[in-house]
């Protein structure tokens, strides 16, 4: 079980952790709660199989009608497969651990701002999850619920004439496995030849379908921001997508920002970056931030980076005075990227360890 990979931890100072506080006692953040901790019981790794013995399969029994129940160490003994043991030595470890901490919350900042990090991504991914969750939930719109998904979902992106599309990559290769011969971008959209298992583009067309889908992962989010025209004679414009996946990633975005640190944004997606006196760039996820860290420092990436370069946005404080007073009023830069294999992984930690707040210095 690999550890989460967190950028540069920050430590919490009092004025963040009084916060923090705050927020839990006002049932802002998620309390722990059975409903969390049970869909975990069903993972591959806790799950019985017919190999497992009597007493394993009482434990899991006894802990999916009540997850939150106290374990003897006894019954852990009892099991008589080491690793199956161990993987509910795991799951009771991070449950107490949560439960502790009083929100999932506090326990995702503790982990991200330098804690004990050896927990199973898919654990991690979870929490993210259930809080991401409760932020899209209410008024959001379909895609906005959709662009919410890349901050615990892996996806897989295929770009072609201008369009960026990304796919759940767990769907994707569901899709894959179906057909034959199909290439990414034919494979992620509704429609192309007469394969039909190839997965819907998420639009205003087929909201509806997204919101009663038994799969919600089964949709394609265009994040293409513009479109160009070709009116001829050598003249075009552009215009901002009404549907912008990138524009309503840049909305879940703030949210998150708000959620976590009380912190007002706004966040509006670019096609590049303008600006001589760029002082802070944060980056969505690992490729993303060794690309801006280059191109900040006047280091020129090769193409083939740069054309995984498939985002960029400006995020500017609603008060300057939330800022680091050598960087107050000033935009941050942050740019998403796709690795070679054509793959995102978001880091919303990232927006919580490494925005200039004047409260972290």
């Amino acid at each position: 079980m690999r550890p989460l990979d967190a950028n540069n931890p920050a430590m919490t100072d009092v004025e963040s952790e009084r916060s923090a506080n705050e927020a839990a006692n006002s049932g802002r953040w998620l309390a722990p709660a059975d409903d969390f901790f049970r869909p975990m019981l069903h993972f591959a790794e806790l799950a019985s199989v017919d190999d497992s013995c009597a007493d394993e399969r009482r434990l899991h029994e006894r802990l999916v009608a009540a997850p939150m129940v106290a374990v003897d160490a006894s019954e852990l003994a009892a099991i008589a497969d080491p690793d199956a043991r161990e993987n509910y030595c795991v799951f009771l470890a991070f449950r107490d651990t949560v439960v502790a901490a009083g929100s999932l919350e506090a326990y995702y900042l503790s982990l991200v701002r330098g804690g004990p990090v050896a927990v199973p991504p898919a654990f991690i991914d979870a929490v993210v999850a259930a809080i991401v969750a409760r932020l899209v939930d209410g008024g959001a719109s379909a895609i906005e619920r959709r662009a919410a998904q890349l901050l615990h979902r892996m996806q897989r992106v295929a770009v072609r004439d201008g369009r960026i599309l990304c796919a759940d990559r767990d769907a994707a290769d569901h899709a894959s496995a179906s057909s034959s011969g199909l290439d990414l971008v034919r494979q992620l959209i509704a429609g192309a030849g007469d394969d039909r298992s190839a997965l819907p583009v998420l639009g205003a067309s087929n909201a509806r379908e997204f919101d009663a889908a038994a799969d919600p992962f089964a949709f394609v989010l265009d994040l293409s921001h513009e479109i160009a025209n070709d009116l001829g004679h050598g003249l075009s414009f552009t215009m901002a997508r009404s549907d912008s996946g990138m524009a309503a990633l840049a909305r879940v975005l703030e949210r998150w920002i708000a959620h976590f640190l009380d912190v007002a944004t706004t966040i509006r997606p670019l096609q590049r970056i303008d600006d001589p006196a760029w002082r802070w760039h944060v980056g969505l996820d690992a490729e993303a931030t060794a690309l801006l860290n280059d191109l900040y420092r006047g280091d020129a990436p090769d193409d083939d980076r740069l054309q995984r370069l498939i985002g960029l946005f400006r995020l500017d404080f609603a008060d300057p005075l939330e800022m680091r007073a050598d960087v107050a009023g000033k935009p941050v830069y942050l740019g998403l990227a796709m690795t070679a294999e054509q793959t995102l992984k978001l880091k919303p930690q990232n927006l919580l360890i490494n925005l200039p707040l004047a409260a972290a210095t």
